[in-house]
């Protein structure tokens, strides 16, 4: 990690990890959106956890609801040992704790707001508030000197999306400085940017606020009835009259002073297809997400596994049995046992068997393709056992008979599903 960035002291960090993901169903089944697994060994929320260290905060509170178990045990065995907490770091995870009122989090604001207690313990000048559900690299100690050099009471990181996207994101309006003049909740008729016609400006769901605006804010809205209690509904908007507030240009702020390639890349992975697009994203020739920038590294748990392995070379005829691996990523423990894997990322312990074949698909843990099986434009849950001869991704209807599949025809296999059946 480098070492040579400012800490970020009296900046504390929210992170929002306690998404439902209904869209990622059934990968959120039995777990929160957050803690999906993505790229291999990562869980989307290290990309966020991964920002907040490499930018030099290490003062973190993770907010967690919907089945939590699986986070929480991730950030526990791969986070804790990342900081210092007798130099006053942490990074804790926070469950509902019914304080304010017996109900569970009600909004992402709601969520902060029965959490205040802990800015007020911590006491910090600034709090960045996070979704922890979004994969991008973002330097925040940037994000905070341009809050501060605006002189605003709160920033939003915004990004560049297509106008035919704007209904699924919070769209926001600014004039010539990037003082935000309007926001707007996934709006069917949005204003695009100027000389941008194609394009609009959308919420990152990345906020710097003023401590004490935004515990102001957030008491103001939990007495509104009719408040959906969401930062992009209600926080945001309330204070943009009177108030100075202004949005980050995140493309042209991470374009500036790097040359790195993929810096700009943000993706709300939101749906199956979404995840699967982002996942075979990662292993084309040139991919548009950098895993392998040493500058900024991603951090996760890493648990001790043999390296990955492809075994037999029997090119001999009839039948050549040859284990291969083409355009793929291989985590520990994989073995590719005389397979076929082509542009695919293989998740730790995947065992691909002899004369089977993987093609554009998304093994996660443990999954054992079975002798002569084939699987293509799949994403296969944790311990699923494909039997020997099994076809995935081939007939369109069968699959649809038996799995979920996409709107773009990707197959999507639960975890622990029984295929014997």
């Amino acid at each position: 990690m480098t070492r040579t960035r400012v800490l970020l002291d009296d900046v504390m960090a929210v992170v929002l990890a306690g998404g439902q993901g209904e869209r990622l169903y059934p990968l959120t089944r039995d777990r929160s959106k957050p803690a999906v697994p993505f790229g291999g060994h990562y869980r989307i929320i290290d990309f966020t956890l991964s920002n907040c260290l490499n930018s030099g905060m290490r003062t973190i509170f993770v907010l967690t609801q919907y089945k939590s178990f699986s986070l929480e045990r991730h950030i526990k065995r791969g986070w804790d040992r990342l900081v210092s907490p007798g130099l006053g770091e942490f990074i804790y995870t926070v469950p509902p704790q019914l304080r304010v009122g017996q109900r569970w989090y009600e909004g992402t604001a709601d969520a902060v707001y029965q959490n205040l207690y802990l800015i007020k313990r911590t006491r910090p000048r600034l709090v960045v508030v996070l979704s922890g559900d979004h994969v991008y690299k973002m330097d925040y100690s940037k994000f905070v000197r341009y809050h501060e050099k605006c002189k605003a009471v709160a920033t939003v990181g915004a990004v560049e999306v297509p106008k035919e996207q704007a209904s699924a994101f919070g769209v926001i309006e600014v004039d010539d400085h990037w003082r935000i003049t309007s926001f707007r909740e996934k709006p069917l008729d949005p204003k695009p940017m100027p000389g941008k016609p194609d394009m609009v400006l959308a919420n990152m769901g990345v906020y710097c606020f003023e401590a004490q605006t935004l515990l102001s804010a957030l008491c103001d809205d939990a007495g509104k009835q009719d408040s959906r209690h969401d930062f992009g509904h209600d926080i945001l908007p309330a204070l943009i009259q009177g108030k100075r507030l202004y949005a980050y240009p995140f493309a042209e702020k991470s374009q500036k002073k790097s040359q790195h390639k993929g810096q700009v890349y943000w993706r709300d992975i939101g749906t199956l297809d979404s995840y699967y697009q982002a996942s075979m994203d990662l292993v084309s020739v040139a991919p548009q997400f950098n895993l392998y920038d040493t500058e900024w590294p991603l951090l996760t748990l890493h648990r001790q596994l043999p390296l990955a392995k492809t075994v037999f070379a029997q090119v001999e005829k009839p039948r050549g049995r040859v284990g291969t691996a083409l355009d793929s990523i291989m985590c520990g423990g994989v073995i590719v046992s005389g397979g076929q894997v082509v542009s695919s990322v293989l998740s730790p312990e995947v065992r691909v068997n002899s004369y089977a074949k993987v093609e554009k698909s998304v093994l996660l843990d443990n999954v054992n393709v079975g002798r002569g099986a084939r699987v293509k434009r799949a994403i296969v849950d944790k311990n699923v056992m494909i039997p020997p001869g099994f076809v995935i991704g081939e007939e369109p209807d069968e699959d649809r008979r038996r799995f979920k599949v996409t709107d773009d025809g990707v197959v999507v296999i639960p975890r622990n599903t029984d295929l014997s059946r």
